[in-house]
């Protein structure tokens, strides 16, 4: 192992021993009073499994036959969990076979960054995260279940579910994902569409089009953005099996990882402590996650949820670990909107076993954690095939088969992980830096202040923003709005960029990566609303963005400190359920923290 990795790790143990020690006593407590079935009054448990089948009936009210929870996300508008819509049939039936039962236990939201881009719904993106934990604990609740399948895969809902599942900590947990739909037009392509219509080239016919030949039928967008980086995320961390993340919808293949997902699910269900979510969340599979998010380039939006999914387990990491990790992780992927392919593409390339072998080789990885198949991460750099009408698991290749896509450790991209801290006087804040041309990695500018994303697109359809400039867009933070991302900015900023000037962004608010080839200082902390120097800053102020060093500062900071902070009028922010959740403004923690309004 890397000995900044073992450093990092031992430093976040030290840090988190109070609260892991907590959490692992409450697990502990939850595993010795068992589920209620076994306490249950016939009134209760007839409650319990009056909706099922005779036979379904028969088992549960034996005792002792496993009773498998499901937990969904679907819904039939978005592509990536329309494939989940008979699942709960496909899996019950599975479940008989490994004679266990199935029940629903709930559902939760799920709502896509996609359609709600630049619209009043996305104040309610990230807050959608603790609502789906609240809701997963909520189905939960019951207690009448041995095993947890967790059916999510977008933005906010793997994360609301691992918090969820991590607060019955006692249980096995085994995530089933659903794939990515098949390739459609090129990223290249589309980025060229999205650009034309941006200068006006195009109408939006042909913008709507371009769209609509990108993302075309049911699974997940095939971009690497922060629904696929949750794919990732789960496999490298144990949580679901290994080889099952870029697997298309429809195909007897997922059908049969479907399968094999309920049978782990059973098994691990007769195993105690042994495999529950618990044992495979601790302190090593967390610093897992960070190394393949930085190996990968993956969305920045992970490292607010990262924080929360430890928080939920007991355990604390921050963004300084993040960064350590940074400085020592090679980039090894390309994909979209860091590189011209998808996840199809890097499926093919060799995937997540090829990924998680070659940093296992270089040491970069804790091989010695707990997963939904047992002891040891290098059971998952193995590939899931197919063979005689069932999955195994095998050796997948030892080399790239498309070195512009997928590299080894030791010949990556990049010295460093995708992701970078900046710190400075006016804060800290995330950038990435995988798509940033080195070039473009320091960009020292006047200040152009922007209180509306439309403020900026506008300031551009004007023709007022030819000229190298830093664009400050603050009370955009949890606290104010709820955090929305500000994708919308990104067209004008690249072609500004394109045509030589030398641009960046600094903001409280998110990007999720996408802000792709401009410099993006993001998820700024302290916010504007808690008065941060942000929400001081004015046109003319020179900033300076530096990735290369990791700091983000502004010139004259004693005269600017004397300034009061702006005060913004906003338009309604009731509308559309926004003023359901006033209250969880008020409570959310920082971006560094979280941004929860349900963690402590």
């Amino acid at each position: 192992m890397h000995e900044t990795i073992i450093k990092i790790t031992n430093r976040i143990i030290d840090r988190s021993h109070e609260t892991r020690t907590k959490y692992l006593e409450e697990v502990n407590q939850m595993f010795e009073e068992g589920v209620y079935r076994s306490t249950l009054s016939c009134g209760n448990l007839a409650h319990s499994f009056a909706g099922c089948g005779p036979s379904d009936k028969n088992e549960l009210s034996g005792n002792t036959t496993k009773n498998l929870g499901l937990v969904t996300a679907y819904n039939d508008m978005l592509s990536a969990h329309r494939v989940y819509e008979n699942y709960p049939e496909e899996l019950r039936v599975y479940a008989r076979k490994y004679n266990s039962v199935l029940q629903v236990a709930g559902g939760v939201p799920a709502m896509c960054d996609g359609v709600t881009q630049g619209k009043d719904g996305m104040e309610l993106s990230l807050f959608s995260r603790d609502v789906i934990a609240l809701s997963t604990s909520i189905g939960l609740s019951h207690n009448v279940f041995d095993a947890i399948l967790s059916l999510g895969i977008c933005d906010k809902i793997v994360p609301g579910l691992m918090m969820g599942c991590l607060n019955y900590g006692h249980l096995p947990v085994v995530f089933v994902p659903g794939g990515p739909m098949p390739t459609g037009i090129s990223n290249e392509e589309k980025a060229r569409i999205r650009q034309d219509f941006a200068e006006g080239k195009i109408d939006r016919e042909a913008l709507l089009k371009g769209e609509s030949d990108s993302y075309h039928s049911p699974g997940t967008c095939t971009f690497y953005g922060t629904a696929n980086s949750n794919q990732m995320l789960m496999e490298i961390m144990g949580m679901q099996l290994p080889g099952s993340s870029f697997v298309n919808p429809d195909t007897e293949h997922r059908r049969l990882l479907n399968e094999k997902a309920v049978e782990i699910a059973a098994h691990n269900a007769t195993l105690g402590l042994e495999r529950s979510i618990s044992r495979i969340i601790d302190e090593k599979s967390i610093v897992n996650a960070i190394i393949g998010l930085l190996a990968t380039g993956g969305s920045t939006n992970h490292t607010i949820h990262l924080i929360a999914i430890a928080k939920a387990a007991g355990i604390i990491i921050n963004w300084e670990d993040m960064s350590d990790l940074s400085d020592i992780i090679p980039l090894i992927t390309r994909m979209y909107p860091n590189g011209a392919a998808d996840v199809n593409h890097f499926h093919a390339a060799g995937g997540m076993s090829f990924v998680i072998k070659t940093l296992l080789n270089a040491g970069l990885l804790h091989e010695d954690v707990t997963t939904i198949l047992g002891k040891g991460l290098s059971k998952f750099s193995k590939e899931s095939k197919i063979s005689n009408g069932a999955i195994v698991f095998e050796n997948g290749t030892d080399v790239s088969l498309n070195l512009s896509v997928v590299r080894p450790a030791d010949e990556p991209f990049s010295q460093d992980g995708g992701i970078k801290i900046l710190k400075g006087n006016i804060g800290r804040s995330v950038i990435k830096t995988a798509a940033v041309q080195k070039e473009n990695r320091v960009v020292e500018a006047p200040a152009i202040v922007f209180m509306e994303q439309q403020d900026l697109i506008t300031a551009f359809k004007n023709d007022e923003l030819n000229k190298d400039f830093i664009a400050v867009v603050p009370f955009q933070g949890p606290k104010q709005n709820g955090m929305p991302e500000l994708h919308n900015l990104t067209p004008s900023l690249t072609i500004l960029q394109k045509r030589g000037f030398k641009v960046g962004l600094v903001t409280d608010g998110r990007m999720s990566g996408a802000s792709g080839k401009v410099p993006a200082a993001i998820h700024l902390t302290p916010e504007a609303l808690d008065g941060g120097i942000i929400s001081k800053i004015e046109t003319g102020d020179i900033l300076k963005l530096d990735a290369d060093r990791g700091t983000l500062n502004i010139q004259n900071l004693d005269l600017i400190k004397q300034r009061k902070s702006k005060e913004i009028q906003r338009k309604n922010t009731t509308t559309l359920g926004r003023g359901l959740f006033n209250n969880a403004r008020k409570a959310v923690s920082s971006s560094e923290e979280g941004a929860s309004f349900i963690l402590d």
